[in-house]
C-alpha cells in the first residue's frame, strides 16, 4: 500500500515538474518555411508548417503577404537589467506571397539586433 502511494506521488511530481518546462510553442521559420514549396503549396499547406500569421496583408485582388515574425533570446540575454548588455536577440522574418491561394513566394530573413549599429559609428556625421 505504501509502495503504491510513493509511486503515485513519485509520478505526481514528474508530470507536474515537466509540464513547467513548456512556457511556449517554439517556431523554427528557416525549415519551416523550407518545407514550402513555390507555386505547389496551397494556403493550408502555410498554415500547416508555420501557423496564423502575425500580419496578413492584401496586395490587390487574389494576391495576399502573410508575414512571420519570430524573436530569439538566450537565457542570459532575458536576465533583467544585464541581459541588454550580453548580446542582442535574434529577428526571424518570413514573408509569403498567395496568388488565388497558391505560394507565389516565400522569403526568408534573419537579422540581428547589432546589425544595425554600424550607424552609429560615424560620430563626424551630421544628422
Amino acid at each position: 500500500m505504501a509502495l503504491k502511494i510513493l509511486s503515485f506521488l513519485l509520478a505526481l511530481m514528474l508530470s507536474l515538474s515537466l509540464s513547467g518546462c513548456y512556457v511556449n510553442p517554439v517556431r523554427h521559420l528557416a525549415s519551416d518555411a523550407a518545407l514550402l514549396k513555390v507555386g505547389e503549396s496551397t494556403k493550408e499547406d502555410v498554415v500547416v508548417f508555420l501557423g496564423e500569421p502575425d500580419e496578413q496583408q492584401v496586395i490587390g485582388e487574389g494576391v495576399e503577404k502573410w508575414l512571420y515574425r519570430d524573436k530569439n533570446m538566450s537565457l542570459f540575454e532575458k536576465t533583467p537589467l544585464l541581459g541588454k548588455h550580453i548580446g542582442s536577440p535574434e529577428y526571424h522574418h518570413v514573408e509569403v506571397t498567395l496568388r488565388n491561394g497558391i505560394v507565389a513566394e516565400c522569403v526568408y530573413s534573419s537579422t540581428d539586433e547589432d546589425d544595425m549599429n554600424w550607424a552609429k559609428d560615424y560620430p563626424w556625421q551630421e544628422k
